[in-house]
């Protein structure tokens, strides 16, 4: 298993956790930004950090029957979580703004699933993924995804098991720092903005 400051490392490295002045989707500022779509671009680095995040699932939950994973930004990472448990994993998609099993993928009946996502901020996409294992009558056994940046204000229900929590600060517009304001804004991300 890799270490929390190994990961960060990684992580800086890779872009996948940069600094400056962010917009993020939700409107909020921010001095740093989370894209884990840079980490997997390097399947090298983003194996150490999968397989270490493995280990850290392999004590938690030992009954998983599936892994789901919302589209886009967690569908390499549950596959590579997927591909180092030997466990079927499917992924749902955003259609007319709710996220929906397609592909004739399944979620069996009183299946154990783990819902796997590449970051968990607010947990909206992990709750829209528990509403399908729910409502396919299977078992949700946890969450885990490889950055959880939630600071325990997600409304997930359930464990996460996450490779590295980051407490990042957002700001509204009207309360932004001081320092923050003398960096030129940028929207980064991948919800249209």
């Amino acid at each position: 298993m890799i270490s929390y400051k190994e990961s960060l490392k990684i992580l800086k490295e890779t872009d996948a956790l940069l600094e400056g002045h962010f917009i993020l989707s939700s409107g909020l500022h921010s001095a740093k930004y989370v894209q884990c779509a840079q980490l997997m671009r390097k399947p090298w680095e983003a194996y150490k950090i999968c397989s270490s995040l493995v280990e850290k699932i392999s004590k938690e939950f030992s009954d998983i029957d599936l892994i789901l994973t919302p589209a886009i930004g967690g569908i390499v990472v549950g596959y590579e979580i997927g591909r180092i448990l030997k466990k079927e994993t499917v992924f749902c998609e955003r259609v007319e703004n709710k996220l929906v099993l397609r592909r004739d993928f399944q979620i069996k009946k009183n299946s154990n699933v783990l819902i796997v996502e590449d970051v968990i901020t607010t947990g909206k996409s992990s709750l829209e993924c528990s509403d399908l294992v729910l409502s396919s009558n299977a078992n949700i056994i946890g969450y885990a995804c490889i950055i959880d940046r939630s600071s325990g204000k997600s409304k997930i229900n359930g464990k996460i098991i996450s490779q590295v929590a980051i407490d990042i600060p957002s700001y509204t517009k009207e309360n932004i720092p001081e320092s923050l304001l003398k960096i030129k804004a940028v929207k980064p991300g991948s919800r249209g903005l």
